[in-house]
């Protein structure tokens, strides 16, 4: 038996084609649903065009990892569909990616159908055997970011509740090793206010490359061309006073458009938009509207080691027995970047069934 440690997009995937596969499987999600940070996302599932485009975007990555996630991924998002997942658009909207936007819901809901069994929700002991660790990560342990991401102040939460390192911390014990990038992060610069699961999307404010962003001291702290994802900024944002910032926006960002909004439709809607003149420092001439922003996270970008077969490996570079890994349980796929989270827990959930049927 085939035992899955977290029920979303990599434990369910492993499920559903270790099913397929003739193994038997016992799926268990620590939370009281399944689907995990998948199900709070906008479910875009894509891959960059070629190797050479992933390397540049993720220069700390694996290779062998990344080009695993190149090759697979089409025929990952061939059988998800094929398994009845609902594809709401069949494009990324973004030329540097190929990919499917997928209906969060009604793609945990064909996943778990094709697996065949039930997930046992809440807490559960572990049994012997072969065991898949996907249990989402550790941003949700605060001493654990605190530890290993180093932010100024504790990052708000873009993401489930459950996933607090249970995976690293088990496969640490059995002396496992951990990739490079475990001070990195995914996520979002938010507008500063408490918020709730249903406005991780609607609150994020993807602009800053139109901005001109300062501490809360009124410093600017980025000295290089914001990226096109914009995690660059989220994690220099992190590293601030508060782990805060302002964007200060012109007539010329207020006028740029962000995928299907304008800046000015996205800040002016944000709970924390202020005019200039009530900034708590002096704003450049010609700001004409101020956002305050603080640093959330969704997923870890570091993690345990696996090797292509999703094998975690120990401290000398051999995998440890019966012991597999997937989702943001695994690091060192877009160390130094930022690539999609969903694709490669696709691809490696279903790797590590493979391999366990072996």
């Amino acid at each position: 038996m085939l035992t899955i440690a977290g029920a979303g997009m990599a434990g369910l995937a492993a499920a559903a084609r270790a099913r397929e596969l003739g193994l038997e499987v016992r799926l268990l999600e620590k939370g009281n649903r399944i689907g995990g940070s998948m199900l709070l996302s906008s479910c875009v599932i894509w891959r960059y065009q070629t190797l050479e485009d992933f390397r540049e975007e993720c220069p700390g990555g694996d290779p062998a990892l990344q080009q695993q996630v190149i090759e697979q991924l089409d025929d990952a998002l061939a059988w998800v569909r094929s398994l009845g997942a609902p594809v709401v658009w069949e494009e990324t909207g973004n030329p540097r990616t190929v990919g499917l936007r997928l209906d969060p819901p009604g793609l945990a809901e064909a996943l778990l159908r094709a697996a065949g069994v039930e997930s046992q929700l809440g807490p559960a002991e572990l049994p012997d055997g072969p065991l898949l660790l996907a249990t989402g990560g550790f941003q949700g342990n605060a001493a654990l970011v605190e530890r290993h991401v180093r932010p100024a102040a504790p990052l708000r939460l873009r993401a489930n509740p459950w996933s607090v390192g249970d995976g690293l911390e088990l496969a640490l014990a059995r002396d496992a090793d951990v990739s490079a990038g475990l001070d990195e992060f995914y996520g979002r610069n938010m507008a500063d206010v408490d918020f709730s699961e249903a406005e991780f999307v609607q609150l994020a404010q993807l602009y800053g490359q139109y901005a001109t962003v300062v501490n809360v001291r009124g410093e600017e702290f980025f000295d290089r061309p914001v990226s096109w994802s914009e995690n660059d900024l989220v994690q220099a944002t992190a590293r601030q006073p508060g782990a805060k910032a302002w964007y200060l926006l012109d007539d010329a960002a207020l006028g740029q458009a962000v995928r299907d909004r304008t800046v000015t439709e996205i800040a002016s809607a944000a709970p924390t938009a202020t005019a200039p003149e009530e900034l708590p420092f002096a704003a450049p001439p010609g700001t004409k509207l101020a956002v305050r922003v603080a640093s959330a996270i969704t997923h870890t970008i570091g993690g345990l080691r696996v090797d292509t077969r999703a094998r975690v490996l120990d401290r000398s570079g051999r995998p440890l027995p019966d012991l597999y890994a997937a989702g943001a349980d695994v690091g060192g796929i877009s160390t130094g970047g930022y690539a999609s989270g969903l694709a490669a827990a696709l691809v490696f959930g279903r790797i590590a069934a493979e391999t366990a049927a072996r």
